[in-house]
């Protein structure tokens, strides 16, 4: 084999494995949104003590239409 090919080679392997490093160093920072906590029995069959716990707080999806 030519010695240019295994210097292509070897820099591609390189650029794959520092593009790897760099992407996992770079989505370490994202912050995923959190699931809403399980809602108490007790606390819905009385009602709502006051206005801010009636509202619906976002929780960062946008599918909140689906019942599962």
């Amino acid at each position: 084999m030519d010695t240019i090919w295994v210097i292509v080679i070897v820099v591609l392997v390189l650029g794959v494995v520092v593009g790897n490093i760099t992407l996992l160093k770079y989505s370490a920072k994202f912050k995923f949104p959190t699931p809403p906590k399980p809602v108490d029995d007790d606390k819905t069959s009385k009602g709502p003590a006051n206005k801010s716990e009636s509202k619906k707080t976002s929780n960062g999806f946008d599918d909140e239409d689906d019942d599962w």
